[in-house]
């Protein structure tokens, strides 16, 4: 494909020298950027593209995308905003692959991941072959694949729904996070349905305040078009946008919407209830615990229906939906107390997991968590302060300290917890997993939360040590369960 072709994707682009140039791929990082190349020179917050133009146009790229016309001999695709771009140049490159594919698009600060993968279940029981991209994996023709961010920049995002087409899949039930939508990764993507979960403190390192988070969110139902608006109205938010928008509602907690959730009955292995929908009411049961999960189950069903899946076959597919990995999920290496590992690192989604862990806490109630450096600070002491009401034994410990001093973040979220029944504090994480699940008695529940899936923690200079909170946790019951 020649670059003026691609260049015509772009309101307001202009070329310089040869547009008839040929097109064989597309790359934002130079070190991807090989002969036959279009590169976008994205201006960053620590380097700028523009900076490695010449090194790229050496390795054999065609053309540049670029914010400003550069000294060079090469051709360039004079830009507004090269990031931008991106996007709608993408979708034209790999022939616009979600034209054809079924795009659900699942926003909001919590729930994302269980929600994306309940819709994926679903869809997948009723036979259409269906897509994941999130936070923990995503899968591509059955075939599960690293990630590195929970949404891909766009030229990432539109070679993967090609690749999918590909692969056989017809549908994709993908997370849209707030960065995605205003780092323009999510445009030029036809989204057939999307959904809003919730909006709490969040990600305030990123966005200036909770109003300019929404507005991201906002994005993705502004764009919808002919699409299908899911939304929570539980939620304040969500109320808002059900406000603004021609929407789909739903509520777990008994508000007038469209699909609501009535004769919870919830316990260790999932909750039960009775759904009611705009064609009647339907029993819907589900393997994940907690009301919250409620929510999540209830959102999928909303959007399964809303893609034309039938009722009967919705709720099987939601009952046989597997655990989502890191997301309370169980431990069990024959102890006599419970442990669940889960990602909740903001004060609601910690609030939420440990109202949930409660309900089956026959004992104490321990949790262990901490907070994530180089992230917005005004949750630490929220987050110690949610332990504290809810957990009768806090431990407070490291999470990913990333350029922070982690002593230093463990105090922030420990002056949170101050009032907690009983407080420790253990800057290594290992060794606070260790505690508390040393301290644990049979009937208690010990909950370790904040980093769930992950497999590393992250520390100054990028380094990232393995670390996985489920295989810690194993390990150390298995040397609680050793002979001393």
């Amino acid at each position: 494909m020649r670059a003026e072709e691609l260049a015509a994707e772009v309101v307001g682009a202009r070329i310089v020298g040869d547009g008839s140039v040929e097109v064989a791929d597309l790359a934002y990082d130079s070190r991807k950027a090989g002969p036959g190349t279009l590169f976008f020179c994205v201006p960053g917050e620590k380097v700028d593209g523009h900076d490695f133009a010449a090194r790229v146009t050496e390795a054999g790229a065609v053309a540049l995308v670029v914010e400003r016309e550069l000294d060079l001999d090469a051709p360039q695709v004079v830009v507004p905003d090269a990031r931008v771009a991106m996007a709608p140049v993408a979708a034209r490159f790999f022939g616009d692959p979600t034209a054809e594919l079924r795009v659900v698009g699942v926003t909001g600060t919590n729930g994302k991941t269980t929600t994306a993968f309940l819709i994926r279940e679903i869809l997948e029981q009723a036979g259409v072959s269906c897509g994941l991209l999130g936070t923990v994996k995503q899968v591509v023709g059955g075939v599960e694949e690293g990630v590195e961010r929970t949404t891909p920049e766009a030229i990432d995002l539109q070679a993967t729904f090609r690749r999918m087409l590909g692969a056989g899949d017809r549908a994709c039930a993908m997370e849209v996070s707030s960065h995605a939508m205003s780092l323009h990764r999510a445009d030029a993507i036809h989204f057939e349905v999307a959904l809003f979960t919730n909006l709490t403190q969040d990600h305030l390192d990123f966005h200036a305040d909770m109003e300019d988070y929404f507005l991201a969110k906002r994005r993705l139902f502004a764009n919808l078009g002919p699409g299908t608006a899911i939304v929570n109205v539980d939620d304040d938010y969500g109320r808002r946008l059900a406000g603004e928008f021609e929407c789909v509602t739903f509520s777990a907690a008994g508000a007038d919407a469209d699909y609501g959730a009535r004769e919870v009955e919830l316990d260790a292995g999932g909750a039960r209830f009775s759904a009611r929908t705009p064609t009647g009411e339907i029993e819907l049961r589900t393997g994940l615990p907690g009301h919250f999960n409620v929510a999540n189950a209830l959102g999928a069903f909303a959007v399964a229906r809303a893609m034309g899946v039938a009722a009967a076959a919705a709720a099987e597919g939601l009952a046989r939906a597997a655990r989502v990995p890191g997301r309370f999920e169980p431990i069990d290496e024959g102890q006599g107390f419970a442990v669940l590992v889960d990602y909740a690192h903001t004060p609601d989604s910690m609030e939420n997991v440990l109202r949930a862990a409660r309900r089956f806490t026959a004992g104490r109630l321990i949790a262990v968590f901490g907070a994530g450096g180089d992230r917005d600070r005004d949750k630490r002491p929220k987050m110690g302060r949610a332990g504290a009401e809810l957990a009768d034994l806090v431990v407070i410990t490291s999470d990913n300290p990333r350029s922070e001093e982690p002593a230093a973040i463990v105090a922030e979220v420990a002056a949170g917890a101050a009032a907690a029944p009983e407080l420790e504090v253990e800057v290594d994480r290992r060794a606070a997993i260790g505690l508390a699940l040393g301290r644990a008695e049979p009937g208690d529940t010990v909950v370790i939360a904040g980093k769930g899936h992950e497999q590393g923690q992250e520390f100054e200079g990028g380094r990232k040590v393995p670390f996985d909170d489920r295989e810690v946790a194993r390990e150390e019951l298995r040397k609680l369960g050793s002979p001393a």
